[in-house]
């Protein structure tokens, strides 16, 4: 496994913010890093300014929720049942799907799922069974969607799930381009850049003449998205002071819920997956308008040497809260920046390899990689599946958002005084007990299964969120960066097999919740080799993260460390 530099500079800008997460890091050794956070606590951590940019930043993560949670309405699984030859292509579903002794008489029964197949049709006559490959749908709940216009059934049923893949391929792209070009060229030009990709995408995918060219724009849509939300929600937190930093990025994700929610809005008054499409890709326009306030981040232009720029931001931001910056501080900033630029490169040089270069550090960087890896997989597999639940499904999405608030805001609480270990593993033990119960509920108690479905889905909520911060303390210094975008990297891989997961329901309607509950389990074992970092002074170097929470006899082990290892190079 290897990195290039694309992926390098993607790992220094995504985790940058994860850094500044570190409230309890020892900063002696970080004075230039430091000095833009104390111009930041001198002009207000959370001022006036701050409050104003940060809010209008959070807002098109609800935009970027639309799109990817949109899948789970346009392309919904509707029943549907084989079209018999003596009928018209516009017979109604109803016609015999209500009729059980006129469906026996025509469809056999799955011995799998013990309902009518859906796939193959009975000849009364000769007692004989063969497949179809003309389908009538219940249109009672949707006028369309892209599997009754395409006909996404029995043999073609995966081409659904290849659809989300393919939508979550393009996140993982996004993540990785627009990261570097907002690197180059700055945060706020590849921001409307993806917002216009990402709107015009939008409306071209609800416009596609077939299936193949639906995933592509699906595609170019993930894709954008990722840029819109990744760049939105760095440059937010970068105009943020440190102690405020943690509160702020757990609020931003409150924004990504509520668009979250809304979606089933959008979904329940628009049943023609088209329209909905295009409906859920305009708002994004509106964000177009930022381009006249919304500045550029000062901390970026600093890295780029172009100090008149950030000052005059900065200025600005003193105006608004009515504070004033000592000029000698905003000197010292500007003056020491060049160590900044020059640890920057140094961190750039790191590269996935140097996550496996000591024992210890190997072993612990497996299992965070696995832990993004069940994380996304099941996060994103539970909000995706809610249409396979009993009940009305637009409720059953409401809730899987609304469950999304508390684990938030129980993050907020316990994050700094129970230890990241400790909630990280309650929160996957809750989660994949609740999930695996669904093999023991009977269907007459369906709404237990939807209850244990939402349960399970507000645990993994903490627990990725969790996931952020604990990987970040993770890895020392030198490699945090890196280290970040391979478990991001990870959880993209989790995204993309979460659909195939969820078409299991073709086989027994709870598998797909079976198996997120014991990928869910199968972390706490491994989660618990990992070291608690909260209140505990943080790696720098390679050396220092190989001995960190070890014992000290193994800890001095590390004392057999080559010394270009040991340099964190």
């Amino acid at each position: 496994m290897s990195s290039s530099p694309t992926d390098e500079n993607l790992d220094h800008k995504k985790n940058e913010f994860h850094e500044m997460l570190l409230e309890n890091e020892s900063v002696s050794g970080k004075k230039g890093e430091m000095a833009y956070d104390d111009v930041l606590e001198h002009l207000g951590e959370f001022g006036r300014y701050q409050r104003r940019i940060y809010f209008l930043l959070c807002l098109p993560a609800i935009s970027c929720a639309f799109h990817k949670l949109v899948g789970v309405f346009i392309q919904a699984r509707v029943p549907y049942r084989c079209k018999l030859s003596w009928e018209s292509s516009n017979s109604n579903y109803g016609y015999l799907g209500n009729n059980i002794t006129v469906m026996s008489t025509y469809y056999p029964v799955d011995q799998m799922t013990h309902s009518f197949s859906g796939c193959r049709v009975l000849d009364p006559r000769s007692n004989s069974t063969s497949e179809c490959d003309t389908w009538i749908y219940d249109r009672s709940n949707y006028e369309s969607t892209t599997l009754t216009e395409w006909d996404l059934v029995c043999q073609r049923a995966w081409w659904k799930a290849s659809a989300d893949a393919i939508f979550m391929v393009g996140v993982l792209l996004g993540s990785i381009i627009f990261g570097a070009l907002s690197d180059k060229y700055g945060r706020k030009i590849i921001f409307f850049i993806s917002l216009l990709l990402q709107a015009f995408a939008g409306v071209l995918t609800g416009l596609a003449p077939n299936y193949f060219i639906f995933v592509t724009f699906r595609m170019i849509v993930g894709a954008a998205t990722s840029g819109v939300f990744l760049v939105a929600y760095v440059l937010a937190l970068e105009m943020v002071g440190p102690k405020t930093r943690m509160f702020a990025g757990v609020a931003c994700q409150m924004f990504f819920t509520t668009g979250y929610i809304m979606t089933a809005l959008f979904a329940y008054y628009i049943r023609n997956w088209r329209w909905l499409e295009i409906a859920v890709s305009l708002p994004g326009l509106l964000f177009i308008s930022y381009y006249w306030f919304i500045p550029e981040s000062a901390r970026w232009l600093l890295t780029k040497e172009r100090r008149d720029e950030a000052e005059k931001i900065l200025e600005s931001v003193a105006k608004e809260n009515k504070v004033q910056i000592p000029p000698e501080l905003l000197r010292n900033l500007l003056t020491r920046n060049e160590v900044v630029t020059t640890k920057v490169a140094d961190e750039n040089q790191s590269t996935v390899l140097d996550l496996f270069k000591t024992p210890y550090l190997r072993l612990k960087t497996l299992i965070i990689l696995y832990l993004w890896f069940v994380n996304s997989a099941t996060y994103y597999g539970l909000s995706w599946n809610t249409g396979n639940l009993a009940g009305n499904e637009y409720v059953n999405f409401v809730l899987s958002g609304l469950v999304e608030y508390p684990a938030y805001i129980f993050l907020l609480l316990t994050l700094n005084r129970w230890g990241r270990k400790f909630v990280l593993c309650g929160s996957m033990i809750v989660a994949g007990l609740a999930l695996i119960s669904n093999l023991f509920i009977p269907v007459e108690l369906a709404w237990l299964g939807v209850t244990t479905a939402m349960i399970g889905k507000l645990a993994i909520t903490a627990s990725y969120g969790t996931v952020y911060i604990f990987t970040a303390e993770q890895f020392p210094t030198v490699i945090r960066n890196v280290g970040m975008g391979a478990g991001s990297t990870f959880a993209r891989v989790g995204g993309i097999l979460a659909p195939y997961i969820n078409i299991l329901t073709e086989i027994y309607t709870p598998l797909p919740l079976i198996v997120f509950g014991l990928l869910s389990l199968s972390s706490v074992f491994f989660a618990l080799w990992l070291p608690e970092t909260l209140n505990k002074k943080l790696p720098d170097t390679i050396v220092d993260g190989e001995k960190f929470g070890r014992k000290p006899k193994l800890a001095d082990e590390s004392n057999e460390i080559p010394i270009e290892q040991r340099s964190g190079s």
